[in-house]
């Protein structure tokens, strides 16, 4: 393997563990339930209050990371996202969740944005690709497993997830200090000349994948918290955890068959498509949905998920400027993880409207990114020669 695979790889196993230390909690929310008498309200609050840390995470992370280099960020990012799962495990009261859950959020922020700007410092468009691929897999397979241990090690269900966690987020990070450090030049730098062409610029990067973020962690959300808890067929640790494997791992193939087709920009459309149809089922399913209509809605909000951070990530690749790299994608990520807010939000408007028809408004809402994708393709926005 070469160096740069190396070291490629080496930022995928910081972004995979960052993504299980991210997610690993929606398996962890029944058994806080259970085990220490949080109410669902304050857990899906805790939930969206990583939200809360994440936003400035991601606005100054990637920007940071574009000024000072990529290692320094990202190791702190994902430092601060073990030591967040640390206070959980020490602190498992409803303050201790939401102050533990900030603190994740905080540096997973800074980690996810600088991170996948390092992956396209290494390996350009593929290892943008792969940064997508990899968060994916860490996303779904932190529930499985934090679930599994949860269901099957009664004793040790408030423990055990939350040290495998921590492990192994420190493990990646003591490997990250081994490698050496990236970064764009400012502005006018011959880092950024050199990498720099007409057709870059920070608006349309943003232009052409925002419209995509929206239906990242909005439709991951529904299936994982939304639908799980819907279910009235089914229920313990195990349940979001199943429902994060067949969302986030029908991301995966879809991600994987994009690239393997050479789908290009369109693939965009076929995500937002997928989400609209997704939400759709969640609408028919109303409070107290089948199980088929579970899975069916999992795995279209999760094939759209895993096109939608494909393609806008590599949006920001392709027609951010160099030096606005780890900027653009911070922005970016602050889309998509808007809709980790989506349970709360959910919950807050049900009684005044119902659970139906705000699920109406974001199948309709997709739909219409769909339409202005396809807008955008037709105008040649969206070109990546």
């Amino acid at each position: 393997m070469s160096a740069a695979n190396r070291r490629l790889w080496t930022v995928l196993a910081l972004l995979f563990t960052t993504g299980w230390a991210t997610n690993h909690f929606v398996a962890m929310m029944p058994v806080l339930h259970d085990r220490s008498g949080i109410s669902d309200a304050a857990l899906e609050g805790a939930f969206g209050i990583y939200a809360v840390g994440l936003l400035p995470g991601l606005l100054t992370g990637g920007g940071l990371s574009d000024r000072v280099g990529r290692r320094p960020v990202v190791l702190t990012g994902a430092t601060g996202a073990a030591l967040g799962n640390l206070l959980m495990l020490l602190w498992h009261t409803e303050p201790g969740v939401y102050v533990g859950r900030f603190a994740v959020g905080l540096g997973v922020g800074l980690a996810v944005s600088a991170g996948t700007a390092w992956t396209a410092d290494i390996g350009g468009q593929r290892g943008t690709v792969f940064a997508g691929l990899t968060l994916t897999a860490g996303f779904a397979v932190g529930p499985l497993v934090s679930g599994l241990i949860a269901q099957f090690t009664a004793d040790a269900a408030l423990v055990a997830p939350f040290v495998l966690t921590v492990a192994a987020s420190l493990a990646s990070v003591i490997a990250g200090f081994r490698l050496p450090d990236t970064h764009r030049g400012p502005p006018g730098s011959a880092a950024d000349t050199a990498t720099t062409t007409p057709h870059r610029s920070l608006s349309r990067a943003l232009w052409t994948s925002l419209p995509m973020s929206l239906w990242v962690f909005s439709s991951v959300t529904i299936s994982v918290v939304t639908m799980a808890a819907r279910v009235s067929s089914f229920e313990g640790p195990w349940v979001p955890g199943v429902a994060a494997v067949l969302a986030l791992g029908s991301g995966v193939v879809s991600q994987t068959a994009a690239r393997r087709g050479t789908w290009g920009p369109r693939a965009g459309i076929a995500g937002a498509v997928l989400v609209a149809a997704g939400f759709t089922v969640v609408a028919a399913g109303g409070s107290s949905p089948r199980p088929e209509a579970f899975i069916l809605a999992s795995v279209l909000l999760g094939a759209g998920y895993g096109l939608c951070l494909r393609e806008g990530l590599l949006d920001v690749e392709t027609f951010a400027p160099a030096a606005g790299l780890g900027l653009a994608t911070g922005v970016f990520y602050v889309g998509t993880y808007l809709g980790f807010g989506l349970p709360v939000l959910l919950r807050a408007v049900e009684p005044s409207v119902g659970i139906t028809a705000p699920i109406v408004v974001l199948a309709a809402a997709a739909a219409g990114s769909a339409l202005l994708r396809a807008g955008q393709l037709r105008m040649g926005l969206l070109s990546r020669r």
